[in-house]
């Protein structure tokens, strides 16, 4: 490429040297992509007024797979839509995306990151002595790191040795993360499970002479014999701090930066394509799911909030979550909206996805419409009826997730402990989910079925049903699915990555009010006034009863002091019975009081279910 020896001044960039970071003060063109497993989604964000936005975006299918088996062709096409809609010329002929030369320059960018989960993403098998303490911490080390676990194997997981050999023949991990005891304790049990690992010699999906890669995060005294193990070829294992150096603290970040590196360095560097983007990049390539995590770790921290995020796909449900600064992420591989609907119906069961439809549809029909779904997974719902059923399996799906994530993100087990995080958690016992409903401040959405659904008032709704929040929750989106492009920009330049998500990125959809406790329907839960401290708010005050959701208008943009007094035996946040007196933000659905009861439960009688949720739907304008 001609350019590439340009060196007018600082600005110039050669393909060697865009791996390297850039100085964040020159950085005010950003070009982001996202390679996913179908579609390669590339932002432009340009620095206007001395505030970074997102200006453009566009998108192309993702070429990693046969017959173009390079991912960079993907990239091409989409930023090359970028450079249609922008007018700035991003793309050279041939393909790589252009550097500006000097701070006037009219074309290119200044800094090119992406993230990518195309070719099935980061996919890895976990190992431990114990499944329940050391293996389910290697599990949370991965699955932050943005990884798909594809299966834990530990000493006491019920398999005999052969059929754990057998199984780690079939999964093709593209690395494995071992991990065991506590510094200084017992090394037999873990090196038994290095010798299970090491004779099965499994092949990596990429790469004819490919090192499978091993991480080794146990007991820093095993780690000689773990060497000796995994010497033979095949195998490039890397030794990190041990995950678990006492039975009372978790140490995981040691082993998500080495996923994170070997990720880079081995996996995509055999993929098809990989060594040329990583050569264009200004920043290691991330897994989609990790940059996601990153980003919301920092809108976490720069707020002093403990955050929930959910991405429904077709296949998969992520939840992430961060407590007292303490992240967690799981994968629910089964639950989806269009290849993995019929997992949602058969593992929530239908009669549980129909509670939430208040009009009378014929069950067989549905059936019909599940499996017509999963032959053709991209289609829409073209009709009122097919929205309202669709909405009504994203609820189960976004539940039975959201409980696999409380179930997982837990304080340590193996020990009886108190554990504290900040100020987000009171003293726990070993193995308390750390997810606390009451404690959770922000709730975003993200996946087709909730950032595009037609009203945000559905998207608003079926987060209340799904994650039955309590007390004060924000609700909000991601506009267009961009916190993983976010996410890696905030390794280059976190503060165009924060100010891109608070002003493009996250759609506030206003703020929910959610009574825990069971109050008698029709009698008063908790009387509530509202005092607008910044917009045009108008004050406002009122009783809601026990049973009913109500919705005040409280526009984006506005802020206000709401004070609410529960009855007796109700908790909004302070214990039951105790008034509250937060400041909440508004959005276009409002300020969402919801008496409705936690835990949440409609009433068995069809024709009485299907009642309360058309009130519920009017009250809040669901359909309107």
């Amino acid at each position: 490429m001609n350019h590439a020896n340009v060196r007018a001044n600082s600005y110039s960039c050669t393909v060697s040297e865009a791996s390297t970071p850039v100085d964040p003060a020159r950085i005010e063109i950003v070009v982001a992509t996202d390679c996913g497993s179908t579609t390669t989604k590339a932002i432009l964000i340009e620095k206007r007024d001395g505030v970074f936005r997102q200006t453009h975006r566009g998108e192309a299918p993702t070429t990693v797979e046969e017959p173009l088996a390079d991912v960079t062709l993907g990239v091409t096409n989409s930023v090359t839509e970028l450079q249609e809609l922008s007018g700035r010329k991003l793309v050279n002929p041939d393909g790589t995306i252009i550097r500006r030369t000097s701070p006037d320059d009219p074309n290119g960018c200044d800094a090119y990151v992406s993230t990518s989960s195309a070719g099935g993403g980061l996919q890895m098998m976990v190992a431990g002595v114990v499944r329940e303490m050391t293996a389910e911490s290697a599990k949370r080390a991965a699955l932050g790191a943005g990884a798909i676990v594809m299966d834990t194997i530990a000493g006491n997981d019920r398999r005999k040795p052969h059929e754990q050999i057998q199984r780690i023949r079939e999964l093709r991990p593209d690395m494995v993360l071992v991990s065991g005891g506590t510094d200084g304790g017992d090394q037999r049990k873990v090196v038994e499970i290095a010798e299970l690992i090491a004779p099965a010699k499994p092949r990596p999906r990429f790469g004819g002479e490919y090192q499978l890669p091993v991480i080794y995060a146990g007991n820093k005294e095993a780690a000689d014999a773990v060497r000796r193990v995994f010497g033979g070829p095949g195998f490039d294992l890397s030794v990190v701090d041990n995950l678990r150096p006492t039975l009372e603290r978790e140490n995981l970040g040691p082993a998500r930066e080495r996923i994170h590196d070997v990720f880079l360095e081995h996996v995509m560097a055999h993929a098809p394509g990989y060594d040329r983007l990583i050569a264009w990049a200004n920043a290691p390539i991330m897994p989609t799911p990790g940059a996601v995590g990153d980003i919301l770790q920092e809108i976490a921290r720069r707020r002093g909030i403990n955050a929930v995020c959910v991405d429904i796909g077709g296949a998969t449900t992520d939840v992430f979550s961060v407590y007292g600064g303490v992240f967690n992420r799981t994968v629910s591989a089964n639950l989806g909206m269009s290849y993995s609907i019929s997992n949602v119906c058969a593992e929530a069961g239908m009669a549980n996805v129909l509670r939430w439809v208040h009009l009378d549809m014929d069950e067989r029909e549905l059936r019909n419409r599940v499996k017509n779904k999963m032959i053709r997974p991209t289609t829409i719902p073209q009709t009122h009826e097919a929205l309202v059923f669709e909405q009504a399996v994203a609820r189960e799906a976004l539940r039975l997730a959201f409980e696999q994530h409380r179930a997982f993100a837990t304080s340590l087990k193996g020990v009886q402990q108190q554990r504290t995080v900040g100020d987000a958690f009171r003293q726990q016992e070993a193995g308390a989910s750390l997810v606390d409903r009451m404690r959770m401040d922000l709730l975003v959405a993200s996946g087709g079925v909730l950032s595009h659904a037609p009203r945000l008032e559905q998207t608003a709704m079926m987060l209340l049903d799904s994650f039955e929040p309590e007390g004060f929750t924000e609700l909000a989106k991601d506009s267009i699915f961009m916190m993983p492009h976010l996410g890696v920009l905030a390794s280059v330049h976190p503060q165009a990555a924060m100010e891109v998500f608070e002003k493009d990125c996250l759609v506030v959809l206003g703020t929910a009010v959610s009574a825990k406790g069971e109050g008698k329907r029709g009698k008063p839960c908790f009387t509530w006034s509202m005092t607008p401290e910044t917009g045009d708010a108008k004050a406002a005050s009122g009783t809601v009863n026990a049973g009913d959701i109500v919705r005040v208008p409280l526009a984006a943009g506005c802020t206000a002091r709401v004070d609410v007094k529960p009855e007796r035996g109700i908790d909004l946040g302070e214990g039951p019975g105790k008034p509250v007196s937060p400041t909440v933000r508004g959005g276009p659905v409002g300020l969402l009081l919801d008496a409705r009861g936690r835990p949440l439960k409609l009433p068995e009688a069809v024709a009485d279910r299907r009642a309360c949720l058309q009130a519920w739907n009017a009250a809040v304008g669901v359909f309107a």
